[in-house]
């Protein structure tokens, strides 16, 4: 064997990331691990949008012009939406609106979760959002979400590492490598608890420090407890659970925290910033605080209407504003080259991902493409293209959506992953800041 041959890593590899970007992505990793649930996304977001001056308004209240222009914010349910609006903003300032997504696909507690079989206590469990279902096996899982009480209060739980979804022998399934896994998700999927009997609610409950008698629903889902970590060679590679779609949550979020630090002022003055992170992308978004439902348009006819608009001059604005998606995207995956596009080649580490497709699965098109290549030059990042293989049909975001319910120019974007849907996914650790940098430039027009 040469020398060459036995290199690890070519000398023309990236250089290691920088102090910034691991400190970007390790606030990331902080992020996912104070957001085990959708619902617990939404709470990590309002404490450090309030922590930066940022007010949270309430739904069932009415609002002012006062009261929408600053810093301000709203939580409905497991989805968050956050603004700077200038003092001078006024029923002819347009938006320009950044999306991403809190969910992630998981394996959901049902409404009768208690199981056993053979002195096992398991948790009924159904499937949530198209998620590999091998990567949940043999993983130390932890239970998390909102359980509701008898009175209607709402409390976060998140336990320890507490289930597993046990994997059949070799032994017993001789066939396993040769001809592949075949898991039923009713029979093969429910988690584990412990020996006896269990209740995974009561669990929840001592969480949260409430008596399990009064709880009577819960929107709890599994979630992979090993802790989010940078890998590789020189520590350019990320692994954690749910970056799709944390990854762009945070990373929008630090944009907007970003914006408001530096000149929230001026960058808002000639539009209105907007944050919005829907729930429920991974189940088709129709609900009441997924892109498909009112959440987001019902904020921005209040806000309008507060600032003295009409219907016809709403209107206008929509027409005048823009829309950022920002969910993640494939990597080319080295192992199976030929499931790409033999042109549009995504790279960990290559840059923002322009995500477009001819049968608007995503709602990129020329103008938007064209915004998001202007973004990235002033943030000085690069931008890369993803599009599908014609024999693969790609899945879907929030933008076609959005587009669809405002009628706005939408761009569809993200970071590249390898593994998406797993229990655990990978990305490089310079792109999550790249995001966010072309983020803050987007509400830089």
């Amino acid at each position: 064997m040469t020398s060459s041959a036995r290199t690890a890593v070519p000398a023309s590899s990236p250089a290691a990331p920088s102090a910034e970007d691991l400190a970007f992505t390790r606030d990331l990793g902080a992020f996912v691990t104070a957001s085990p649930s959708s619902f617990h996304a939404a709470a990590e977001a309002a404490r450090r949008l309030e922590a930066a001056g940022f007010t949270a308004l309430d739904e069932r209240e009415e609002w002012s012009a006062a009261d929408v222009r600053g810093r301000r914010f709203v939580v409905r349910d497991g989805a968050f939406i956050a603004w700077i609006a200038a003092d001078g903003a006024d029923a002819g300032t347009p938006w320009r609106i950044v999306g991403a997504h809190t969910d992630s696909p998981a394996l959901k507690l049902k409404p009768n979760p208690r199981l056993g079989a053979e002195g096992f206590a398991q948790a009924g469990v159904e499937i949530y959002g198209g998620p590999l279902l091998n990567s949940w096996l043999d993983r130390d899982l932890r239970l998390a979400g909102r359980l509701v009480l008898r009175d209607g209060s709402v409390h976060l739980a998140a336990t320890g590492p507490v289930a597993r979804v046990a994997q059949l022998a070799v032994h017993l399934d001789r066939q396993v490598n040769s001809e592949g896994l075949k898991l039923d998700p009713q029979r093969h999927l429910q988690p584990i608890l412990g020996l006896g009997e269990i209740d995974p609610v009561a669990l929840l409950a001592e969480d949260a420090g409430v008596d399990a008698a009064e709880v009577v629903s819960w929107d709890v889902v599994t979630v992979d407890s090993q802790e989010p970590a940078v890998i590789g060679a020189r520590g350019e590679l990320f692994a954690s659970a749910r970056l799709d779609n944390l990854s762009s949550t945070h990373a929008c979020l630090r944009a907007l925290l970003d914006l408001a630090d530096a000149d929230a002022e001026t960058a808002a003055a000639a539009s209105i910033s907007l944050l919005v992170a829907n729930d429920h992308e991974e189940v088709g978004s129709d609900t009441r605080s997924g892109a498909g439902g009112p959440f987001l348009e019902d904020v921005l006819v209040r806000m309008h209407a507060a600032l003295g608009g009409d219907d016809a001059s709403r209107r206008r604005a929509f027409a005048r504003s823009m829309v950022l998606s920002c969910d993640a995207g494939h990597a080319v995956h080295p192992n199976y080259p030929e499931r790409h596009d033999p042109v549009s080649r995504p790279r960990l580490g290559g840059g923002v991902l322009l995500k477009v497709n001819a049968q608007q699965r995503y709602a990129s098109d020329a103008v938007g493409a064209a915004e998001l290549a202007r973004c990235c030059e002033a943030a000085g990042v690069p931008m890369q293209a993803f599009v599908s293989n014609n024999a693969l049909p790609c899945g879907s975001t929030i933008g076609p959506i959005t587009a669809t319910r405002l009628g706005m120019t939408t761009i569809d974007a993200g970071i590249t992953l390898l593994s998406m849907h797993s229990a655990r996914e990978l990305c490089a650790v310079v792109d999550p800041r790249m995001l966010s940098q072309a983020t803050v430039e987007f509400w830089r027009p």
